[in-house]
């Protein structure tokens, strides 16, 4: 495979080394990255000839100039910024000529999404995302045990992830629901992403419980009746992980815990090998998670629903 030139969009941010890395363990080229911040220092160890700009006019010219010269001097945008510039990012890169990789959450609505396709279908570029639970080893080996068993056959799911987050959050652009969308778009769409991948069309959505630091619901798919709680709230851990643990994460199918803690590190490698190879994920396969958590966000919490998730019945207590 030749060799592909990246210009990265928000150097700063939390998840952009992971990106710095696949875009080397993949065997390309960081060119030009930008972030308002100027705390990269990581770019040193990955991509140390990478151009860096403070000021998207200036970070956007460089790349322009670049296409302008040599097309293909600049091939891919990774879209690493906060979650309400995405779109912007995404269409800016489009519309520079180059395939865009955008990580989650995509867009915050199913308009958004519209949006995008108008831009790609303008430009000739394409848009793809980041749903790296899809290439986990352990949520293949679910998916594979669901399309096994009878056609009939519908799953009980216990989905909960508790990341604790401290004072810092609610200063930063992701304690901002403007800028996040909230706890179940910002720490959920990958998990929602999942159950859609693994249990097939969502057919019921239904929120219990809906708070600034977590949220709860239930769904209903295909194959699978789902009760889920998201939380950044330490307070919510269980008793056995108090002391020990900051995240806890867990799913169960039919009672049965999926193991699924490890295995995270070459995802987004993966996912990159996949995009550079002629697949990965797009628009399209984007949709179903981004119509779930619009949903969640602008539903109306219903306290008296069935199927509630153990946690929320224990908030209510």
């Amino acid at each position: 495979m030749m060799n592909k030139n990246f210009a990265l969009i928000g150097a700063a941010g939390y998840i952009a080394p992971r990106h710095m890395r696949a875009i080397k363990d993949t065997g390309h080229t960081l060119a030009v990255a930008y972030d308002v911040n100027d705390s990269v220092g990581i770019i040193d160890s990955l991509s140390p000839n990478a151009a860096f700009f403070t000021e998207f006019e200036s970070f956007y010219e460089h790349a322009h100039r670049l296409k302008r010269f040599e097309a293909s001097a600049l091939n891919y945008v990774s879209v690493c910024s906060p979650n309400h510039l995405h779109h912007a990012h995404c269409a800016a890169g489009l519309r520079l000529g180059c395939d865009v990789i955008c990580e989650k959450p995509l867009v915050p609505s199913p308009d958004a999404l519209d949006e995008l396709a108008r831009v790609e279908s303008e430009s000739g570029q394409r848009v793809f995302t980041i749903l790296q639970l899809r290439h986990h080893e352990a949520i293949l080996r679910l998916r594979d045990k669901v399309a096994a068993a009878p056609t009939d056959t519908s799953f009980d799911v216990d989905l909960s992830y508790i990341t604790s987050r401290g004072k810092w959050y609610a200063a930063s652009w992701k304690g901002d629901p403007r800028k996040s969308f909230g706890v179940a778009t910002n720490i959920g769409v990958h998990f929602f992403d999942m159950l859609h991948f693994i249990f097939g069309k969502l057919q019921a959505n239904v929120v219990h419980y809906s708070a600034e630091h977590k949220a709860a619901g239930f769904l209903e798919y295909e194959r699978a009746r789902v009760r889920w709680f998201l939380s950044i709230d330490a307070d919510d851990l269980p008793v056995e992980v108090e002391g020990k643990k900051t995240t806890y994460r867990s799913i169960t199918v039919d009672g049965e815990e999926l193991e699924f803690s490890e295995g995270f590190t070459d995802l987004h490698t993966i996912s990159y090998g996949e995009i550079l190879a002629g697949g990965g994920y797009g628009l399209r396969d984007a949709r179903p998670a981004v119509e779930a958590v619009h949903a969640i966000r602008t539903a109306r919490a219903n306290p008296s629903h069935p199927e509630q998730h153990p946690f929320t019945k224990r908030l209510r207590t």
